[in-house]
């Protein structure tokens, strides 16, 4: 099976830690194609059905187009799944995949090549009907129950990156905020006689600077706990340029 390192890249051998076990794996959905299943031997659906639920996964059976569907993490990726690759009959693969990869941003075709006469075959028709590399990814095994546990660790691994990517997300945004409220705090506590308290209160209230500046006296004691004192500097501070020619930031 030398060749096949060439034609695929399978985005968990280089991520061991996506291995898929009891404690880790989140709860998922999987739908499988009622075709596809009609077209396996009982027993295959039986060690599917089995290692799914082992891994917490929900198993559904639907009319999709591809063989399964899984959404994991809040993602979904599709996948084909060719349990038996004849020799004779491998343009409609290549045709579903092409057509497939169009449909699905995440989609992984994974294929059973038990002997080196049909890995040999995969590989001169890989290139024969001019597939590109990585779309969609192929991925090579050498028995369906391995195959169908790579399906699952795929789905799985694309599920976590999906939610570490949420949680980046989170993050920035969340240092975004921090960062934004200190910078408010620094150029209303420039004002004179108003604390961090007091620009708290603002913040809470009217929530950025443009409206600050924009508000008038009445609605800034209104909407505050500021004297109306306070409020009248505030007013001044912005609208006079005796004020706002000369802040005094600490």
């Amino acid at each position: 099976m030398a060749n096949m390192k060439a034609v695929y890249m399978d985005p968990t051998v280089e991520n061991p830690s996506s291995k898929v076990t009891k404690s880790s794996v989140s709860a998922g959905v999987c739908m499988m194609n009622n075709s596809w299943r009609d077209k396996q031997h009982p027993s295959f659906i039986n060690f599917i059905s089995s290692f799914l639920t082992a891994n917490s996964f929900r198993l559904n059976f639907v009319p999709v187009a591809p063989d399964f569907i899984f959404n994991c993490g809040g993602l979904s990726v599709a996948f084909i799944f060719v349990t038996h690759w004849d020799c004779c009959n491998v343009e409609t693969i290549f045709s579903r995949a092409k057509k497939l990869k169009v449909q699905f941003a995440h989609l992984y075709v994974v294929v059973n090549l038990p002997s080196r006469e049909q890995n040999d075959s995969f590989v001169r028709s890989y290139f024969k009907y001019e597939m590109q590399l990585g779309r969609p990814t192929f991925v090579l095994v050498q028995d369906i129950e391995m195959g169908f546990e790579k399906i699952v660790k795929i789905a799985h691994y694309c599920g976590v990156c999906k939610q570490q990517e949420a949680k980046s997300k989170l993050k920035a945004e969340r240092n975004q905020s921090v960062q934004g409220m200190e910078n408010f705090l620094r150029v209303v506590t420039a004002i004179p006689g108003i604390d961090n308290h007091d620009a708290n209160s603002l913040y809470q209230a009217i929530g950025s600077i443009e409206g600050i500046a924009k508000a008038s006296k009445e609605y800034i004691v209104e909407s505050t706990d500021l004297s109306a004192e306070k409020a009248e500097t505030i007013v001044r501070f912005f609208r006079d340029s005796k004020f706002y020619l000369c802040p005094k930031i600490n």
